[in-house]
């Protein structure tokens, strides 16, 4: 829901901010606006103190309280507090209740609610809020610019200084608004820095991590981010004494909580079914609310299920597949695209709900594309993120603006098949059950480091540091994470190596809590855990395939999975109940409690059937569309303007992908080709060894 851009002038070793009028600063905040007016098309909104320096701009996507109370800012005019909010905040109507003897609210909207948190709780308000979120709010007698981002990273929001003032966004492109002209940042490209930690590739500019704030006071220089909420774990020594029928309650209760706070809207709300455990729970809990409770879906209160509207890619049997219609993902688990379709289908029948196919053939995925990247604004070597794209261009056709998703269960859950070696790699104590003899144990654990993705989308190292494996007690994920998307860069820009490897540089980007912890008290499937979480979660798969992609089409996604407390109670189950391993017939029961608690939700189908991740088709016909646009992006011409990556190579990867239906190849030239296609979009000049 939303977007935002503000600015503050600071004090900073550059001196003052520029001279600008004010109107300047207003054509400029308007600007950065109209270039991620995609996120919210019903309202805008624009305020500027009396000195010009501070300002805050908002685009509207009404959901909660359509009225123009709404719209913001929202401006307290008492204590001289202005907010611009991005996000939905669950639970908002009891923080009205409780607030409104000493908080004039405007209007209805859960949005309003940070204003009314912080004066009466100050910065722990930030403990109260439940949801996907990011805001900046001016406190003007305190002089203090503030900014935050939910837990998960489920909303983007990015900040840079330009012209003596801080800029924060939710797009890094409403920066271009201000005259920002951005350059690579080699240092960071090359030690795979982007993908974790605050650092982007672009120089200057930064993240807000999830689970921080961002202070700056007195309009100086001086920026800072504190961390205000954090995943744990239990200690791996410690005897679990629950049983797993409490478990398994205890997961389901909070499970339906998270989809019923969810399903509040006054518009009407969808679902995405992809045809697997995790939508299709989703998909069965919000028919069991309707049908069992009488919960209305948005505004609609017919309690007809056949209102409910589920959405799935169907991608072409020809469109990247062999002729059994199968592809092989980057976790090398085959998968049918036909069969998911299929899936859902049922799924839906069952269910009683009204499915939607989007059909993706080769032509629909080339011509988005460069759209894809534009908005995403994360190179991720697959074309998974086009698929999410044309499923919120649909949604948006039928009218519709909310969409409940199953990202966060994987991460939360245990269900990608890489996670199986830290299952292994030490016994589980709080759940000795699952226990078996150490030498199988060890024989199971080799099988499952050798038939896992080696390194997804990387470059299929096995070296890392042994200090660094042992900072993270050999956890075998990490290595994946910090080298997923392989570049061929050009031999100059090893004068950056000495910033250290990307295991190293990943390891180090978690706090010192963190790390003691990883040292002496997680399981390391608890350890691998937290890294996703830390960097493949926010930093990817909720740009490539979450938030970016629907609100390109102003559709809002609420990922129940990524409710943090439902997650503050999954996290402290054993390992050995998220991923289960039967050592008679030596097979992994991926998303195991999961399972048990949905249970009741899907049908036998969904719940016997094993981990097909969402992915689209890897191999693509010489001379077709896809091939195409390659040939258009992947010129000597635009690999040379990029500075930093090696035409040869490139040009190999091409032929090979293409030619020779290479995997591997085709991944390395998708990375490369949404490097070119931002170069174009953001106006980005070649990387250079020698500074500008």
């Amino acid at each position: 829901m939303c977007g935002i851009s503000a600015f503050v002038g600071i004090q900073g070793p550059n001196g003052l901010p520029v001279n600008k009028s004010a109107v300047g600063l207003e054509t400029e905040l308007n600007k950065s606006l109209d270039i991620i007016k995609h996120r919210g098309p019903d309202a805008r909104g624009v305020w500027m103190s009396p000195d010009t320096r501070v300002g805050l701009g908002h685009v509207r996507l009404s959901i909660v309280d359509l009225s123009p109370e709404g719209n913001q800012p929202f401006i307290d005019a008492e204590d001289g507090i202005t907010a611009v909010v991005n996000g939905e905040l669950y639970g908002h109507e009891a923080y009205h209740a409780q607030l409104a003897n000493e908080y004039n609210f405007q209007g209805k909207s859960d949005c309003e609610i940070v204003i009314a948190l912080y004066k009466h709780y100050g910065r722990s308000f930030l403990s109260h809020l439940r949801g996907e979120f990011a805001f900046v709010l001016w406190d003007s007698k305190r002089e203090v610019f503030f900014a935050a981002r939910d837990r998960y990273g489920i909303k983007p929001l990015y900040y840079t200084i330009l012209d003596g003032r801080l800029i924060v966004a939710t797009e890094m492109k409403a920066f271009l608004g201000f005259g920002w002209r951005p350059e690579w940042c080699v240092e960071t490209l090359r030690g795979h820095a982007w993908k974790s930690g605050t650092k982007t590739f672009f120089k200057g500019v930064e993240k807000v991590l999830p689970a921080h704030y961002l202070v700056c006071q007195n309009y100086k220089g001086e920026v800072k981010q504190t961390m205000y909420w954090d995943n744990d774990f239990p200690d791996k020594r410690v005897l679990e004494i629950r049983t797993e029928a409490e478990m398994v309650e205890g997961v389901r209760e909070r499970l339906l909580e998270a989809v019923r706070v969810r399903l509040r809207a006054d518009v009407p709300v969808g679902v995405y079914l992809s045809g697997g455990l995790d939508s299709s729970t989703i998909a069965g809990i919000v028919a069991h609310l309707i049908k069992e409770e009488g919960a209305k879906l948005g505004n609609d209160v017919s309690g007809d299920l056949s209102r409910l509207r589920c959405f799935t890619v169907q991608f072409d049997k020809d469109s990247g597949a062999d002729e059994s219609g199968k592809f092989v993902t980057s976790l090398s688990i085959v998968h049918s695209a036909k069969g998911c379709l299929d899936v859902a289908q049922r799924t839906a029948e069952w269910l009683g709900v009204d499915l939607h196919l989007v059909h993706m053939d080769e032509p629909n995925l080339a011509s988005r594309f460069e759209d894809a990247v534009w908005y995403s604004e994360i190179p991720f070597p697959d074309l998974n993120g086009i698929g999410k794209l044309a499923l919120s261009e649909k949604v948006k056709s039928l009218g519709m603006k909310v969409v409940l998703t199953g990202e966060g269960a994987d991460e939360h859950f245990v269900g990608y098949p890489d996670f199986r070696p830290d299952l292994l790699q030490e016994p589980d104590y709080s759940w000795p059950a699952s226990d078996f003899p150490p030498e199988k144990r060890e024989k199971v654990w080799r099988e499952a480091r050798e038939n896992t993705g080696a390194v997804i989308f990387g470059d299929g190292s096995d070296s890392v540091p042994a200090s660094t494996a042992r900072m993270v007690n050999n956890t075998y994920t990490m290595r994946e994470v910090a080298k997923c998307g392989y570049l061929p860069f050009l031999p100059w820009t090893n004068i950056y190596l000495s910033t250290g490897d990307p295991e190293t540089r990943l390891a180090e980007d978690l706090d010192g809590r963190a790390l003691q912890m990883i040292a002496n008290k997680w399981h390391p499937l608890h350890t691998s855990q937290y890294i996703w979480l830390k960097s493949y979660l926010p930093n990817f798969i909720l740009r490539w395939v979450g938030d970016n992609m629907d609100m390109a089409h102003h559709v809002e996604s609420r990922p129940a999975f990524l409710d943090h407390h439902l997650n503050e109670y999954v996290n402290f189950l054993p390992p050995s109940l998220k991923m289960k391993y039967n050592p008679d017939n030596n097979t992994f029961n991926e998303k195991y409690i999961l399972r048990k608690a949905a249970r009741p939700f899907i049908t036998d189908e969904i719940y016997a059937r094993r981990k097909v991740p969402y992915c689209g088709p890897t191999q693509y016909k010489e001379d077709g569309p896809v091939h195409q646009v390659f040939l258009r992006l992947l010129t000597r011409e635009n690999i040379e303007r990029l500075g930093f990556v090696d035409w040869a190579k490139t040009e190999d990867y091409l032929e090979r992908a293409f030619r020779k239906g290479d995997r591997t190849a085709f991944r390395n030239a998708v990375l490369i080709a949404q490097f070119v296609v931002i170069m174009q979009r953001f106006g980005v000049p070649p990387a250079s060894p020698i500074p500008n």
